[in-house]
């Protein structure tokens, strides 16, 4: 049980060019889902979808308590001023000296609720949560079925929800191999799942089911095709942006990939011409489910790394995995000696 009061920020786009971004987000909130976007700590927040009733008086009856509740939770909660902040039940809660109050989030005909605690002096909001320990749904992701670079029997798995325009995807993968891929050796396994960025990528959905197609015959040949895009997105994107040139790049590269590693060209001619997004669909609802927000979104035994963060953050996590699973990991990384400077 945890006491909840954070804030998170919403970053929207992808932009190629500059630097200080790093994450390539595409999860515009609908009126319903605002609460579970404002309200999140980790994956869970116990936020319900709730219509109060109409003509229902406020529970809060001194505006000044009310104005103070109001400021507070649209300061702490990045509450967007088009957002209507009202009060619904106050009640007796389970948690002594608190009651219970729903604070009512609406825009237009939409509405969400949200229970927060009251203290019974009106000096103190919180919130309250229960997790479940012994079913959090990162550390169970799925990966069945999905080509693995690594050893498949390490004990500790790297799951990268990915997408194969995204040039910050470019940059994390480039992080991971083959540095990162070098540094653990036989200790961790990597797999990849398709979470393409459609409404900002054009090709991104077509790369995903053509390396699809490409894995259903052989893992490593897909390792191959990932690696050729994620080294040489532009070339696929191409100066006239055209997405059908880009599409009819893509199967020309799977279709190289698949003489590389001889794959069936029948099997794999087929499978590019239907272009079943099924597969990579079902992925995208599952990263929605895990509250995957953009890409790169990597999950190490349930911990999670949003964004190309440099390859030290995702060692630390790697590295309390390790330990986790009973599993020494490298040595720390020595800082480079200072090149030796002249003296009198």
């Amino acid at each position: 049980m945890v006491w909840a009061a954070t804030a998170q920020s919403l970053r929207f786009g992808c932009d190629n060019g500059e630097d200080e971004r790093w994450f390539c987000v595409l999860r515009f909130p609908t009126p319903l889902t605002w609460c579970l976007l404002l309200f999140s700590i980790a994956a869970t927040v116990g936020c319900r979808a709730q219509t109060p009733a109409t003509g229902t008086k406020s529970s809060i009856q001194d505006p000044v308590l009310s104005r103070r509740i109001e400021v507070l939770v649209r300061s702490q909660f990045n509450i967007p001023a088009d957002y209507k902040v009202s009060f619904g039940e106050r009640k007796p809660s389970k948690i002594p000296g608190y009651d219970s109050l729903l604070i009512n989030l609406s825009r237009g005909q939409h509405s969400s609720s949200v229970e927060f605690l009251i203290s019974a002096d009106n000096e103190k909001l919180g919130r309250f949560e229960t997790y479940d320990l012994a079913d959090i749904p990162a550390q169970h992701i799925p990966v069945d079925n999905r080509p693995i670079r690594g050893n498949p029997a390490a004990k500790v798995t790297v799951i990268s929800f990915d997408d194969l325009e995204c040039p910050y995807c470019a940059r994390m993968h480039q992080q991971l191999f083959p540095e990162t891929l070098e540094r653990y050796g036989d200790k961790v396994k990597f797999v990849y799942k398709d979470d393409p960025l459609v409404e900002i990528h054009p090709w991104a959905m077509h790369a995903a089911i053509d390396a699809n197609c490409i894995a259903d015959q052989n893992g490593n040949a897909y390792w191959g095709y990932v690696d050729y895009l994620h080294a040489h997105g532009q070339d696929v994107t191409g100066e006239d942006r055209d997405a059908a040139k880009s599409h009819a790049t893509l199967d020309k590269i799977a279709r190289e990939q698949g003489k590389i590693f001889t794959l069936d060209t029948a099997k794999l001619d087929a499978c590019l011409k239907k272009q079943d997004d099924s597969a990579v669909q079902a992925s995208m609802k599952e990263a929605e489910k895990l509250g995957v927000e953009g890409t790169p979104y990597l999950f190490i035994d349930g911990e999670h790394i949003d964004g190309a963060q440099p390859k030290e953050q995702v060692w630390l996590l790697i590295d309390r995995a390790l330990r986790a699973a009973g599993v020494e990991p490298p040595p720390p990384v020595s800082a480079p000696a200072a090149a030796p400077t002249l003296a009198k």
